[in-house]
């Protein structure tokens, strides 16, 4: 930090197992990319490449050594996986994740009717070659799962091999945990925290009222994700109690 300030919460150090600031990209250039981790790639842990825009962004290659040379670790959105999935293409993905030397992926059906054994299925088979995270929830919003069904789905998802499970939210933050006026859906949240250790899910979270909730509920070192690269830096600020949302927060803690 460039100087001191005492009663600042403790965020947990890089590379960290919670704590976790997942920034998507929804179609950055290369130079764009350079920009961002230039002052991000302290803040960001891993990056998502939203959705299926891995399909037609230019240069992907050379975009993704850009990330590797910060050392930031690069997965593409669970769409894409499930692109593949229902065109019976899972070993030409399989085949893919390796052309571009990926470490991680996604499994998802918020796009598609999958059945869940066979979601398990997946996890476990991709989870031999790369590191995997599994989403829970629908992107339609007239789709309502319980609160005991997200436990029980994400609890068979990390039995089956997932490093950590997202819950869902579009890039837009209207669907899965959140109302269509982006409101948390906090009942639900605080159920699934019964059962599920917070270092395990991932709350995607785009909108600033959302991450200001969930760092209010579960502290600084929360795992967020579907944060816009222009927002990293603006999150870190409400995670360490220097932006107004959280400013009185953590010097109650640390008074």
């Amino acid at each position: 930090m460039n100087y001191t300030l005492n009663n600042i919460p403790e965020r947990t150090k890089k590379p960290r197992d919670y704590g976790f600031t997942m920034a998507m990209d929804k179609g950055l250039s290369t130079k764009e990319v350079e920009n961002f981790l230039e002052v991000c790639s302290d803040h960001v842990d891993i990056v998502k490449l939203g959705w299926a825009t891995s399909y037609v962004t230019p240069n992907l290659k050379e975009k993704i050594e850009v990330y590797r040379s910060f050392d930031i670790p690069v997965y593409f959105g669970g769409t894409l996986f499930e692109a593949f999935a229902i065109r019976n293409q899972i070993e030409d993905y399989k085949k893919v994740l390796d052309k571009y030397d990926l470490k991680y992926c996604e499994v998802s059906d918020g796009s598609i009717d999958l059945d869940h054994g066979k979601k398990c299925e997946y996890i476990a088979e991709l989870s031999k070659q790369v590191t995997v995270l599994s989403e829970v929830g629908s992107k339609d919003a007239e789709k309502i799962i319980p609160p005991y069904k997200w436990i029980q789905l994400m609890q068979e998802e990390l039995d089956a091999g997932a490093w950590k499970v997202i819950g869902e939210a579009r890039e837009s933050g209207n669907v899965g945990l959140f109302r269509s006026t982006g409101e948390v859906r906090s009942g639900l949240v605080q159920e699934i925290l019964t059962k599920i250790p917070f270092e395990k899910i991932i709350w995607e979270a785009p909108q600033k009222a959302q991450q200001v909730w969930f760092i209010k509920l579960i502290g600084s070192n929360v795992n967020l994700g579907n944060i816009a690269p222009n927002e990293v830096i603006p999150l870190e600020t409400i995670r360490l109690g220097l932006r107004g949302d959280t400013f009185n927060d953590f010097l109650k803690e640390s008074s």
